[in-house]
């Protein structure tokens, strides 16, 4: 990581000028979309008060600082966490409902109720294997059973369960990071040089291994024409800053890294979180999508061989962020 990354004092220009380029975007967005100012404003303020939280977990000075925050409560740092992670969770839903989207106290239960089922888990059970197993389960349920879904409406045909979803990063990772806690992974939003290189390189194995296998299972297709260089490119950075971040962190941080710790090798944990990767794309596109469950056991086992090689998730995360990439642009 950038010494950048390294300090608070970095943590606060990535915040402001974060700001900046989400305010600007989300407005230039409402107005390109025909979305009305009064509607636009209370979501993009959601996205804003979402910003500081899903940063804070990448730089460890901020996280650093939050922790000694806590412990100067150490008597009550088992209710301190979760109620900020909860509060993560809960105030950019009810700020997009102060004229975005209507408020629901259904919604506003299910929210705050996961919240507090993550950031008190550690703070009730022990870090067990069973319990750790649990703890990933109930993540994937979220994720894959589209639980924020039912939370967040369409804003004039906008997929607001984004905002869930960012926040359910942000909360998962602060909780095995704070709570638990878990070895550094090497969570981050730049990679250094190094892991570029294995990540990059990782990326041009799968190409060749992955990719004809994904023709011949009919897994994809080429498209009729290559998508807009500036929707890739887009691609690429939403890729490696939210979605492949997120996998790459909950599996090749937290499930392999554990694995290893159970069975004490780390050729069957890249190999079985692998098989789990491949298996948790059943639901890609429509359950049961057995054609995409060993071409992402493939790139598993690529991203999970980047990260040993580099020993950070970072260089993981490049590989997938390419491959999701180079899907978008040119496969159908």
């Amino acid at each position: 990581m950038r010494p950048m990354a390294k300090t608070f004092g970095g943590f606060r220009a990535a915040l402001l000028a974060g700001w900046a380029v989400l305010g600007v975007a989300g407005i230039v967005f409402a107005r390109a979309k025909g979305i009305p100012l009064a509607a636009a404003l209370p979501v993009v303020a959601a996205f804003l008060a979402e910003y500081p939280f899903y940063l804070v977990a990448g730089f460890p000075a901020a996280r650093q600082r939050l922790a000694n925050i806590l412990v100067g409560y150490r008597s009550r740092m088992a209710h301190a966490l979760p109620a900020i992670l909860t509060a993560s969770l809960v105030l950019p839903y009810l700020l997009c409902t102060l004229g975005g989207i209507p408020f629901d106290a259904l919604a506003l239960v299910r929210l705050a109720s996961l919240g507090l089922a993550i950031g008190l888990w550690y703070a009730i059970l022990p870090a067990t294997a069973l319990f750790d197993a649990a703890f990933l389960a109930l993540i994937g349920w979220v994720t894959l059973g589209h639980y924020f879904d039912a939370i967040y409406p369409r804003f004039f045909g906008q997929h607001l369960e984004a905002l869930g979803s960012v926040g359910l990063l942000h909360v998962m990772a602060l909780t095995l990071m704070l709570q638990r806690p878990i070895r550094e992974t090497g969570w981050g939003f730049w990679p250094n040089r190094r892991e570029w290189t294995i990540g990059a390189r990782h990326y041009v194995f799968f190409l060749l291994l992955g990719g004809p296998l994904a023709m011949a299972l009919g897994a994809t297709r080429l498209a009729a024409h290559a998508a807009p260089w500036w929707i890739v490119v887009a691609m690429f950075f939403g890729a490696l800053w939210v979605s492949s971040l997120a996998e790459e962190f909950l599996f090749r941080g937290v499930l392999q890294q554990w694995i290893e710790d159970w069975t004490g090798n780390a050729r069957a944990a890249l190999l079985l979180t692998s098989l789990v990767f491949g298996l948790a794309h059943l639901w890609f596109r429509g359950f049961p999508n057995w054609r995409w469950v060993p071409v992402a056991a493939v790139l598993g086992w690529m991203c999970g061989h980047a990260r040993n090689q580099a020993g950070s998730i970072r260089a993981s995360v490049v590989t997938h962020a390419l491959v999701v990439a180079t899907w978008r642009a040119f496969f159908a």
